[in-house]
């Protein structure tokens, strides 16, 4: 469980760092399956339903930018997000009853791999109220060298900045455009095992993979189970009830919304090259995160 204290610092900053919360087994486990799809994706020429590949991937040398829904796809990371161990943190922050939303998990392989430009992940997926959050499990040692996540203190406190480019949604924010300080971020560092847990409306990025050493970073995020998704975040033409409710962790189902005022963007018109946050973000220009992302 989360002390007082770490509690009052993630209602504060919009994030917090638990070190060492998972033991070396499970790290194992997760790394075992994750070099299963590293693997598999060596008969995969394009990105998929699955795989996100990096543009130097080949079947001789496998390079992923992102395992998608990795939760859907091996049991390791299935049992990893219903844990107690995760989710009494959870319950710590938004309350008793929880909703999964979705996972993924990002790769930076040695020397390389893509940067994330600074953005809110409530841009992407606005909801009645703000109880959202993503906990990232670090499955490698996260330094300041390896492309770790790095945070903006308080910025969940702020406005919600616009995230388009030429008029369309690409899930990135100017940062010449905000009064943000970046020289203030953090770096989200520590031992594989770590997890770090932040806001959806903390203002994040992180930068390329500058060592010798891999970044792998699962992520998983959840929401309160009164926390409805507005137009833009899911198509509501096939939004299945159902479904919807079977992602409940802990807690009942609700027909009721919790509605509080907390400024909002719809990301609408979509990308015009949607896909991951990459090809998302790739319309940015003058981004330079490097220079931007002063730790």
């Amino acid at each position: 469980m989360l002390s007082h204290e770490q509690i009052e610092r993630y209602r504060e900053d919009g994030y917090i760092l638990v070190e060492k919360l998972l033991d070396d087994e499970i790290i194992a486990g997760l790394r075992h399956a994750t070099d299963e799809f590293v693997d598999q994706s060596r008969t995969v020429a394009a990105s998929d339903n699955v795989f996100d590949l990096d543009p130097s991937h080949t079947a001789v040398t496998p390079c992923l930018r992102r395992i998608k829904d990795p939760t859907l796809h091996h049991p390791a990371y299935d049992a990893l997000m219903r844990s107690d161990a995760l989710l009494d943190i959870i319950e710590a922050l938004i309350g008793p009853s929880i909703r999964f939303d979705h996972a993924k998990l990002n790769f930076k392989p040695p020397g390389g791999g893509a940067a994330v430009e600074w953005h809110q992940d409530w841009a992407f997926y606005p909801h009645t109220n703000d109880d959202l959050l993503a906990i990232g499990v670090m499955l490698d040692d996260c330094s300041d060298e390896n492309g770790p996540l790095l945070a903006m203190p308080g910025s969940h406190k702020g406005p919600v900045w616009d995230h388009h480019a030429d008029g369309y949604f690409c899930g990135a924010l100017d940062p010449a455009a905000t009064d943000l300080d970046f020289n203030g971020a953090r770096a989200l560092t520590g031992p594989a095992g770590s997890v770090s847990i932040h806001h959806a409306r903390t203002v994040h990025g992180s930068r390329e993979n500058l060592s010798p050493s891999p970044r792998r970073l699962l992520l998983l995020c959840y929401a309160a189970t009164d926390a409805w998704p507005l137009m833009g975040s899911h198509d509501h033409r096939t939004m299945d009830l159902d479904a919807f409710d079977a992602k409940i962790l802990r807690g009942a189902a609700t027909l009721a919304p919790r509605i509080v005022p907390t400024p909002i963007r719809i990301p609408l018109p979509r990308p015009r090259q949607e896909g991951s946050i990459y090809e998302n973000q790739s319309p940015v220009e003058g981004r330079s995160f490097g220079e931007a992302a002063t730790r």
